[in-house]
This record gives structure tokens, sequence and C-alpha cells, in this order.
């Protein structure tokens, strides 16, 4: 089956084991209709970048899932309709990265960017 990566935000007024509800409610929609999650992270309240429905803030949430495309268009559907989610984005990987995401790793592991060099 394909392999997927969905980032979801959830409004800012909600509690954070709300938004942790609502991961796993989308992670059961996913498993009705054949589908997987892999591996769920929540990253926390992040301030956006710019207000989505008057919000400044939301709720992060990170899936991997494996599952058939009809499975991910239900549960982008459903998400979509949720009151609760603001935003979806859905990407069709090759492979799942081992370990936690980037939001999730300590900044000393992460910096490991070359020093810039004097032109």
């Amino acid at each position: 089956m394909p392999l997927y990566e969905h980032v979801m935000i959830a409004r800012q007024d909600l509690s954070n084991a709300q938004a942790e509800g609502l991961v796993e409610h989308f992670s059961t929609v996913l498993a009705d209709n054949g589908g997987k999650v892999v591996d769920s992270e929540y990253w926390g309240v992040k301030t956006m970048a710019y207000k989505i429905n008057k919000n400044r803030k939301g709720h992060y949430a990170f899936l991997k899932t494996d599952a058939p495309s009809d499975a991910v268009q239900e549960m982008e559907r459903l998400m979509r309709l949720h009151d609760d989610v603001m935003r979806v984005l859905t990407i069709k990987v090759k492979e799942h990265d081992e370990g936690p995401s980037i939001q999730m790793q300590k900044k000393d592991e992460r910096d490991n960017r070359r020093e810039r060099r004097d032109r």
C-alpha cells in the first residue's frame, strides 16, 4: 500500500486531550477503510505565520500512514468537514523516516549544518 504523511492543524481553543482525540478519531476512520497509522506525533500548540479563521495559533499533529488512496481520501474529506480542523496537508512518500520527525528532535540534534565559510 502507498505511504503517506499528514499534518493537521486544529483550533487553538481545544484542550490537548481533545486535539489528541481528533488524531485518534481520524486514525479509526483510516483503519475502518483498510489503512493503518504507522506513527503519530502531537506537536503541541504553535504560532502560525498568518491567521486562519481568526486564529493565530493551532494544535499541530503529524501522522504517518500506510493506506489505500480511497481510505486517505475519505479521511481527508472528513477532516475538511470537521469544525475543529483548520488545515490538512497530505504528502505521498516513498518510505517513512525512522525516529522522530524534525519538529520533535532537539535543536542540538537537528543543527548539523555546516559552518559558513568566508567568501
